[in-house]
């Protein structure tokens, strides 16, 4: 495995894959990696011939008060997890490196972030969407694997993508669990162990509003106040949002359709936590 910090020299060794014929799957992560990663990962190595991952903690996106300075990380870790799940090529840049002095571009998409996520965290798309364009030129890929739990993510990266012509195919994977339910994040380190078990109520929520939808229940009201319902009920619970919206547009419904993006964000103690699911006919959670 092969570790690069330099945006010149990931360039070049990308160049060299490309002219040598051979494919590139990105995976593009903050590092501090679980299982949900590792997963993306054995994605990658299933479309390409080479996998390349990056390990950056973005500094534009997140907003003043966030948890930039604390994410968590573990560089000897993750470079050792990525050696077992076979990566390639590591690109490992520093912040200066990605953000030189005088930096003053960035890409936006215009109308996905101004819902869900996108509301309380003003900038942040912003930021996600210029650190891709950049390692998407860095790294040149052909592929590039995304994970569904940050669906609003992928959902601005794909319209991205689709909207300024480039030429990588985008790849979501499914939300991988903790055994007991809960959506694995880098974020979950954070938590108490009774966080822990109080965090237990977004994949509890996503379990009910699928029994709802499945008997029949197509008011988006009557089931998103059933879901604030059962997350009010559990202690160190503060919602951000809970929204049923359109999963392709993220424009908030008020009947439910064939299929409906129940999307949620809850801080759990200080620990803001995320998950989605999609509400369709016959499905499970």
């Amino acid at each position: 495995m092969e570790v690069i910090t330099t945006v010149q020299e990931m360039q070049q060794k990308a160049n060299a894959l490309r002219a040598a014929g051979r494919t590139i799957a990105l995976v593009p992560t903050m590092g501090f990696l679980h299982e949900g990663h590792l997963e993306l990962m054995r994605a990658g190595k299933q479309n390409a011939d080479n996998l390349v991952i990056s390990i950056f903690v973005n500094p534009t996106q997140f907003g003043p008060g966030e948890d930039l300075d604390r994410y968590p990380r573990d560089t000897p870790g993750d470079l050792q997890k990525a050696r077992d799940v076979g990566v390639d090529i590591v690109f490992l840049p520093s912040a200066p490196e990605m953000y030189p002095a005088g930096f003053q571009t960035r890409v936006q998409v215009q109308h996905l972030p101004q819902h869900l996520c996108g509301l309380s965290r003003p900038g942040h798309f912003d930021g996600v969407a210029t650190v891709v364009t950049k390692l998407f030129n860095i790294t040149k890929p052909h592929i590039a694997v995304f994970g569904q739990k940050d669906y609003q993510q992928l959902a601005v990266i794909s319209r991205m993508v689709m909207d300024l012509d480039m030429d990588v195919q985008i790849i979501g994977v499914p939300i991988v669990r903790e055994p007991d339910g809960l959506a694995m994040s880098s974020r979950n380190s954070y938590l108490s162990p009774e966080e822990r078990r109080s965090a237990l109520c977004l994949k509890k929520s996503i379990d009910l509003a699928h029994r709802m939808f499945q008997h029949g229940e197509r008011r988006a009201d009557s089931i998103l106040e059933a879901v604030r319902t059962l997350v009010e009920d559990h202690p160190f619970t503060n919602i951000d949002y809970v929204a049923l919206c359109d999963p392709v547009t993220l424009d908030n419904l008020k009947i439910l359709k064939q299929e409906n993006l129940l999307a949620l964000a809850v801080r759990v103690g200080n620990t803001r936590l995320i998950d989605n699911s999609i509400l369709r006919e016959g499905s499970n959670p």
